[in-house]
């Protein structure tokens, strides 16, 4: 059968006044042909060409039901199926994908940018997660600095005053300085409410640590959270980056995952900048951080000492020696261990337990503890009750009050 393109030339040569002869001579055809197709005068269709297999045809099934669970960034989907065994690349698998993804309206904004060091800006996220078939919720914080776009992200399993200064504090060790000026939105962990002048009236525990880590808290505008913009792109990029189908043993490997995440994120071009995070980084001029001694304070909390010599701190249990038992002692928790202080010395140090529930106990925690005496227990004991004692009397006896004669 001739292609489409030589039948409408044996047309147009026919229109053209050209014989059968001459048409069949000039495309190389035979002259039955010609007139075959001058007869039907119509051009055949072509049938399409078999759809060659696609590398991505054994994890369509798998793409499939991530984009059922709403995850539609190709980037978590790749990592997923590479897991199984896929060969291809990104390409094959946006273009499968992007029929299933909505489309977005820009909103245009106008940019607030920073010079180096000049500004962070921190907010909260909140994710779920399956355990034990039961969801449950975490929450992290994003901090990212406003002139390189570098972050650091951190999981816990609470957002209050005291989980903000911890994470904080980690964030700036990590980033290795404080910047002049942190930006936060209206959170109750950092302002209480505003005066007759809209002045915030900031929380006092927070103010205290702003304070001695030299830096000034500022608000998002009201009603303008594109001034915050940077953080509030980090915490979606976590969820829909970082998140979706993330397994980890515990919050200690979550939050090793979340840092070699940041590193790896550091390592691209960021889409604003046109520059590597880990790059402009160097440009940052972060204010030094406080003299280590001066966090302890913002990384302890009070705990009282259970009878059997465990303390309790984020649902799990560290052991002391036992003369403390029912005492306060102070619990610093130190990133990834935990160390215990009786009047400011060091009891114990433990690292930091993986599984809720979990107890750890420290060499010689019951040495030289004293034996109490048992306190006796009365044997519970039982009565016997004597029987009464009846009287023997002749028959007779029962016949005279019964009126009777005996017989």
């Amino acid at each position: 059968m001739l292609g489409g393109g030589s039948v409408l030339s044996i047309f147009e040569l026919h229109g053209s006044g050209k014989g059968i002869k001459e048409i069949s001579r000039e495309l190389g055809v035979s002259r039955n042909t010609v007139r075959k197709y001058l007869r039907v005068r119509e051009v055949p269709e072509r049938k399409p060409a078999p759809k060659r297999p696609s590398l991505l045809d054994p994890y369509k099934e798998k793409v499939l039901e991530l984009v059922g669970k709403g995850v539609l960034n190709c980037v978590v989907i790749l990592r997923e199926i590479r897991q199984l065994g896929y060969p291809g690349g990104i390409s094959i698998l946006k273009e499968f994908v992007h029929p299933f993804r909505a489309l977005r309206q820009p909103e245009a904004v106008m940019r607030y940018e920073t010079g180096p060091g000049e500004q962070a800006q921190a907010d909260w996220g909140e994710v779920k997660y399956i355990e034990n078939g039961r969801k449950k919720r975490l929450y992290f914080l994003v901090l990212t600095l406003g002139y390189s776009r570098d972050m650091y992200v951190e999981f816990t399993t609470r957002s209050d005053t005291t989980s903000l200064i911890k994470c904080l504090i980690h964030g700036f060790e990590h980033f290795g300085g404080v910047p002049q000026k942190v930006l936060f939105d209206r959170m109750k962990t950092v302002v209480l409410d505003v005066d007759s002048q809209k002045n915030p009236i900031w929380n006092p525990q927070f103010l205290d640590f702003a304070l001695t880590f030299g830096f000034i808290p500022e608000l998002c505008h009201a009603y303008r959270a594109q001034t915050k913009g940077k953080v509030e792109s980090g915490v979606k990029y976590v969820k829909r980056n970082f998140w979706p189908e993330r397994k980890f043993r515990d919050l200690l490997d979550l939050n090793r995952q979340a840092l070699t995440w940041c590193a790896e994120v550091g390592r691209r071009v960021h889409g604003t900048t046109n520059e590597r995070p880990v790059d402009r980084f160097k440009e940052e001029k972060l204010n030094s951080l406080p003299r280590p001694d001066t966090l302890v304070r913002y990384l302890t909390e009070m705990r009282k000492v259970a009878r059997d010599g465990f303390v309790s701190f984020n649902k799990s249990y560290y052991g002391v020696p036992w003369q403390l038992a029912r005492k306060e002692v102070a619990v610093v928790d130190l990133g990834f261990s935990v160390e215990v202080r009786y009047q400011d010395k060091r009891v114990a140090l433990f690292e930091k337990a993986r599984t809720p529930g979990t107890r750890q106990s420290v060499e010689g925690q019951y040495s030289g503890i004293p034996m109490s005496a048992p306190v006796p227990r009365r044997e519970p004991l039982g009565i016997r009750v004597q029987e009464p004692v009846v009287e023997t009397r002749p028959l007779s006896v029962y016949a005279a009050v019964a009126g009777g004669d005996g017989r």
